[in-house]
């Protein structure tokens, strides 16, 4: 498919809609008219890039209606970058159009856009931040763990069975500051700790490694919980 291959589906969805097509006009692809309404724009490409997404943010210095135009593809793929491509487009105010052999889907319409706050994503957000001792990360790592506040409280119930042997989840949570120890420890996710009476947890050789691999991690943290340090 050619660039050209998609002017006359979209010239003939917008004729149906009322409105007077040009193409080419001052470096617009497409320019529809219609009344006395601002002038729609629609540019034109093979494929959704951000070469494309900026042409279209250039033309709304000209109109708030401006569309960009790309091939409809086939399957799951297609289907997911479409998705992403709405929430862009959106956040950008621009339209999106996809243009097949049996005519043009509108993904989404230009138009003002305030995004929609999902506030326990906010509350996860804070309470990981909050319960995350220090910046054990760094900004950016896509090959290492991340070290998270869980990764963190499981470390340290880890270190604290080695040295003690032994423990039950009351004890650990309260010792520690753990409120979640019981469910660690139940759930057991890294494989680390071995239930070995009723309510009695061990260190396994798998959580021992972790407590070598993670040596840096733990030589910031506190051993008890505020309430079990001693006081300055």
């Amino acid at each position: 498919m050619r660039e050209t291959d998609l002017y006359a589906p979209v010239k003939a969805l917008l004729e149906s809609q009322g409105y007077e097509v040009k193409s080419e006009v001052k470096d617009c692809d497409i320019v529809a008219v219609r009344g006395t309404e601002d002038p729609l724009i629609v540019e034109l490409k093979l494929s959704l890039s951000l070469a494309l997404l900026l042409q279209g943010v250039d033309r709304q210095a000209i109109t708030d209606a401006v569309y960009v135009a790309v091939p409809h593809g086939k399957g799951k793929r297609f289907a997911g970058q479409i998705k992403d491509a709405v929430k862009l487009c959106r956040r950008l105010g621009l339209g999106l159009m996809s243009v097949r052999a049996s005519g043009v889907v509108v993904h989404v319409d230009p138009g003002p856009y305030q995004p929609r706050k999902v506030k326990q994503r906010r509350e996860a957000l804070l309470k990981e931040f909050q319960r995350r001792v220090g910046d054990p990360n760094t900004g950016g790592q896509t090959r290492t763990k991340i070290i998270t506040a869980y990764r963190q409280d499981a470390l340290r119930i880890a270190r604290f069975l080695a040295a003690e042997g032994r423990g039950k989840p009351a004890q650990i949570a309260s010792l520690l500051g753990v409120p979640k120890a019981a469910t660690i420890l139940q759930k057991d996710h890294y494989g680390w700790f071995e239930r070995v009476d009723r309510g009695v947890y061990e260190l396994r050789d798998a959580g021992q490694v972790a407590l070598a691999d993670f040596k840096d991690v733990l030589a910031g943290m506190p051993e008890l919980g505020a309430e079990h340090l001693p006081k300055p």
